[in-house]
């Protein structure tokens, strides 16, 4: 009998499918059992630390003989550093209902280390949502996503999106400011084309949409406008599904100027005029820029704006006393 190419193409393909979902359930069933045993591991630790002597010599003397015990048999992943992380996680999750099967060691390895608790449940939501892998979840970390947010928002607003029990009703609760574009690889210097920034963005697309967040997708690159004989160009323009609507970027390298806000509030006017929808929500348009005066911003802008926003970039990471110092600028903000 003569297998015909499309039938054998579609068996292949069948069949690998079968096998990439099965090894991919093995990993997390062994993921999963790996996180529950070193859960039971710091029960126990925990445990003996109770019914011991209540000198903290007497808990590091615990785990340095246990390491010291476990080691020639069951290798370095029983260091006395390891035995601590474990210890640790059962503190940090004394209930077992409180872990979550998609999250493996790695990742609870990052988040035992956050101390404040809501800052912990909203990295949670947000890798659990979005399942990021350990490295992008430490990248989210290390570039002060939390913090991030907040300046934009309020604490329980921004645990509610990441939960999943609040959508998103204003740009401000996905958009940040600043952007952290640390990936693009950029050395320090004092400034850059807005063309090898573009270029750079869509050669790691992957990594700026997930500094972006959540819900959007790639549209476009230079989207041409032809206006009445005259062409422009959008630089990026992405969809929201969230916020449902477009979302398209304007790329400044120098600190930003009433004229590009004009610009990009044009744009904004003919995509909600000739490439929105009616079930779609007003387009947005944000200004990625070098750095900005937020009062020119705020007074060349309507006093009920919500489509146009101004974010800066830093192409490192932030720094705490950076981010102390943005959050100081917001709480005067509100205050005036």
């Amino acid at each position: 009998m003569i297998v015909k190419k499309e039938n054998k193409q579609t068996l292949i393909s069948d069949i690998k499918y079968l096998i990439n979902s099965s090894q991919d359930r093995a990993i997390r069933a062994v993921d999963n059992e790996r996180v529950l045993l070193y859960w039971n591991i710091g029960k126990r630790i925990i445990e003996e630390f109770q019914n011991g002597e209540d000198r903290a010599s007497y808990g590091k003397e615990i785990i340095k003989n246990l390491s010291k015990d476990l080691q020639p048999e069951f290798g370095s992943g029983y260091s006395v550093r390891q035995l601590e992380l474990m210890r640790q996680f059962y503190k940090t999750f004394p209930n077992t209902n409180a872990l979550h099967s998609q999250l493996n060691w790695s990742q609870y390895k990052l988040l035992i280390r956050i101390e404040n608790k809501e800052k912990r449940e909203f990295y949670i939501a947000e890798t659990t949502k979005n399942r990021w892998t350990g490295r992008e979840l430490e990248r989210q970390i290390n570039s002060s996503l939390f913090e991030r947010l907040l300046l934009s928002n309020d604490k329980q607003s921004v645990l509610d999106v990441a939960k999943g029990t609040k959508l998103p009703q204003d740009a401000k609760e996905i958009i940040k400011d600043p952007m952290v574009l640390e990936f693009l690889g950029f050395e320090k210097r004092d400034s850059y084309y807005e063309k090898d920034l573009e270029s750079a963005i869509i050669s790691h697309l992957q990594d700026f949409l997930l500094e972006l967040g959540n819900g959007f997708s790639f549209v476009a690159r230079q989207k041409r406008l032809h206006i009445d004989g005259d062409d422009f160009f959008v630089d990026l323009v992405f969809y929201n599904r969230l916020l449902q609507c477009f979302v398209i970027f304007e790329i400044k390298t120098h600190k930003l100027t009433h004229q590009d806000i004009g610009q990009l509030q044009m744009y904004v006017n003919y995509f909600d005029r000739t490439e929105k929808s009616d079930f779609e929500n007003p387009t947005i348009g944000v200004l990625l820029c070098a750095d900005k005066n937020d009062a020119v911003v705020k007074y060349t802008l309507p006093e009920d704006n919500k489509t146009i926003l101004s974010s800066k970039y830093q192409l490192y990471l932030p720094s705490e006393d950076e981010l102390i110092q943005e959050l100081n600028k917001e709480l005067e903000i509100l205050d005036d």
